[in-house]
C-alpha cells in the first residue's frame, strides 16, 4: 500500500515552510478565479504559467494543484447568493442554494456548501488511498460505449429534477440536447444550426448557456420586483449559528455526503465526463434517494451538499488518468498536464512505480488547500451572507455586468454576450411560467458527450457495443433509475390521494348561487 510514502509525503509537505507558503498563496488566488464568473481553474492555470516556470517539480505541482482544487469552493458563493454559476460544476448548487438565500438561509447554505467541498476533498483522497492498487484495470475497461451509456444514465436524471412537472421537464431537457448539437457534426464536419455564424462552429458555450438559464432570469425577476435576493424581512444579520447549522447539516446527512463524495471521485476518474457531469450526477442521486424528493428545487439543504461534495472529490479522481495514463480526466486537467510536463513530470504507467512521492504530495496539497479554503471562507461566511439583503437597484447592475463579463471571458468571443441576452429571455420565460430549468443544463452538458461516444462506439463495434459487459450493467442502472422514479412518483400520488379530504355529503353542501 506504500503507506510509508504516503506518510512521508505529508510530513515533508507540512514541515516545509516553502511548500506551505506556496499553498497559502494559492488559496486566495484560486478563490478569486473561482468566484469571478467565467474565469475558472483553466484560465487560472494558464495565467500562472509564467510564475511556475523555473520552479522545481514538487513546488510547481503543489502550487498548481492547491490553486486548481479550490476554484469550485469559491464558486459556490455567487451561485448561492445570486444564482450565478461561476463555472459549470457550480450550476448544480443553484436549484436549492439560491432558493435558500431567498428564504433568508444564505448563511446556512454557504456553511453547508463550504463544508461539503472541504469534506468531499478529504474523502476523495481517502478513496484514492483505498483503490489505487486496483484502479488501472477499472479505468481501462471504459470505452466510448461505456461513456455513451453513462451519458444516457445522466440524462435519465432529467426526470428526477423535474419533479411533478415531468412533461415540461422532458421538453426543456430535449431543448438542452438540441442546443448541445449546435456546431460542426463530429462525423461529417457539416455545420448544424449555426445560421452562418462562424463562432457557433464550436457550439454554444456552456458557461453562456448556464448563465442564461439562471443568472439572467433571476436578475430580471429581481429587478422587476425591486426586492433583495432574500425575501425574508428584517433579516439583515447572519449569525454564526446560521453558518454552523449548515456545517452540521453536512454531518447530519453523513451517508449522503460519503456516497456523493465517492461517486464524484469515480466520475472524476473517467476521462471525458468532467466536473459538470459529476455535480449533476450527484444532485440527481440525492433527489432519487430522498424520501421527500418534492423538497428539491425549493431550498433543500441536501441539494446543496450533494453537488458540492462532488466538485472537489472529483479532482482527486481526475489525477489518476491524468498522471498514470496520460489521459486528462477533464478540460482543466488537459491544461494542467501540459504545465506539469513543462515542470518535468512524465505522465504514464511508470509514474506509479517511480513517481508515487510526487503523486501523494499533489494529493495532500489538494486536501490541505481544501481544508484551509473552507475554514477561511467559513470564518467570514456570516458577513458574506449579508450580500443577499442588498437592494435590487444596487445588486442587479453589478450582477449583470458579472454575467456579461463571465460570458465573454469564457471563450473571448463578444458574440456570446448576445447569445446570453437572447437565451436569457428564454430562461426568464421558463422561470415565469414555472418550467424547470435544470433539465436544460443536464441536456447541454451531456448531449455532446452522448453523441460523440455513440458515433465512436458504433464505428468500433457496430450495434453489438450494447452487449459489452459494462454496457449491460449500465443499461441495468438506467432501467433501475427509471423504474425507481416511476415507483416514487406513483407512491407520492397514491399518498396524496389518501391524504386528501373526503368530499362533504350532498345534503350538507352549501348551495351555490348561479348568478
Amino acid at each position: 500500500m506504500h503507506f510509508d510514502i504516503i506518510v512521508s509525503s505529508l510530513f515533508n509537505l507540512v514541515t516545509s515552510p516553502h511548500l506551505l507558503g506556496l499553498m497559502l498563496l494559492a488559496v486566495p488566488i484560486g478563490t478569486f478565479f473561482g468566484t469571478v464568473p467565467g474565469l475558472g481553474g483553466k484560465l487560472g492555470i494558464v495565467m500562472m504559467i509564467p510564475f511556475v516556470y523555473g520552479m522545481d517539480m514538487v513546488s510547481g505541482c503543489v502550487f498548481l494543484l492547491a490553486m486548481h482544487s479550490i476554484v469550485h469552493t469559491g464558486g459556490t458563493i455567487p451561485s448561492i447568493l445570486f444564482g450565478i454559476p461561476a463555472n459549470g460544476p457550480e450550476a448544480a448548487t443553484i436549484p436549492d442554494g439560491f432558493p435558500m438565500a431567498q428564504q433568508g438561509k444564505a448563511g446556512r447554505a454557504i456553511g453547508a456548501a463550504l463544508t461539503a467541498t472541504g469534506v468531499g476533498g478529504v474523502i476523495g483522497a481517502f478513496v484514492i488511498f483505498l483503490i489505487l492498487p486496483v484502479i488501472q484495470p477499472v479505468i481501462l475497461a471504459f470505452s466510448p460505449a461505456e461513456f455513451f451509456m453513462l451519458a444516457l444514465l445522466g440524462i435519465t436524471f432529467i426526470a428526477s429534477v423535474s419533479g411533478e412537472a415531468l412533461d415540461t421537464g422532458i421538453i426543456v431537457g430535449l431543448l438542452g440536447l438540441m442546443v448541445a448539437f449546435i456546431g460542426l457534426d463530429p462525423q461529417t464536419g457539416t455545420p448544424r444550426f449555426t445560421f452562418g455564424q462562424l463562432f457557433l462552429w464550436d457550439g454554444v458555450n456552456r458557461i453562456t448557456a448556464i448563465l442564461s438559464m439562471y443568472a439572467v432570469p433571476e436578475m430580471l425577476s429581481l429587478g422587476i420586483k425591486g426586492e433583495a435576493v432574500s425575501k425574508v424581512k428584517n433579516n439583515t444579520r447572519f449569525e454564526t449559528a446560521d453558518v454552523m447549522q449548515g456545517v452540521l447539516d453536512v454531518f447530519r446527512h453523513w451517508f449522503l455526503t460519503v456516497r456523493t463524495a465517492v461517486m464524484g471521485t469515480f466520475i472524476g476518474m473517467i476521462p471525458g465526463l468532467g466536473g459538470d457531469a459529476a455535480s449533476w450526477f450527484c444532485y440527481g442521486h440525492a433527489v432519487q434517494s430522498s424520501k421527500t424528493p418534492e423538497r428539491f428545487g425549493q431550498g433543500a439543504v441536501e441539494g446543496v451538499i450533494a453537488p458540492n461534495t462532488a466538485t472537489n472529490s472529483k479532482e482527486s479522481g481526475g489525477l489518476i488518468p491524468t498522471l498514470f495514463f496520460g489521459v486528462p480526466g477533464s478540460s482543466g486537467m488537459a491544461i494542467l498536464i501540459g504545465v506539469l510536463i513543462m515542470l518535468g513530470v512524465q505522465p504514464g504507467p511508470m509514474l506509479i512505480v517511480t513517481g508515487l512521492p510526487l503523486f501523494w504530495s499533489m494529493i495532500w496539497a489538494l486536501v490541505i488547500a481544501n481544508i484551509v479554503c473552507s475554514l477561511s471562507l467559513l470564518s467570514c461566511a456570516q458577513w458574506i451572507g449579508r450580500i443577499a439583503t442588498l437592494r435590487a437597484s444596487l445588486l442587479v447592475p453589478c450582477v449583470f455586468v458579472m454575467a456579461l463579463l463571465g460570458s465573454f471571458l469564457s471563450s473571448l468571443q463578444w458574440q456570446n454576450m448576445l447569445v446570453l441576452l437572447v437565451s436569457g429571455s428564454v430562461g426568464y420565460l421558463l422561470k415565469r411560467f414555472g418550467w424547470p430549468r435544470a433539465p436544460f443544463v443536464i441536456g447541454i452538458i451531456l448531449g455532446s458527450t452522448a453523441e460523440q461516444s455513440f458515433h465512436k462506439a458504433l464505428a468500433l463495434w457496430g450495434p453489438s457495443f450494447l452487449l459489452r459487459p459494462v454496457s449491460i450493467v449500465l443499461m441495468g442502472l438506467i432501467a433501475a433509475s427509471i423504474g425507481f422514479y416511476v415507483y416514487q412518483h406513483r407512491r407520492r400520488k397514491s399518498y396524496g390521494a389518501s391524504q386528501a379530504p373526503s368530499p362533504a355529503p350532498a345534503s350538507s353542501a352549501v348551495p351555490q348561487r348561479l348568478g
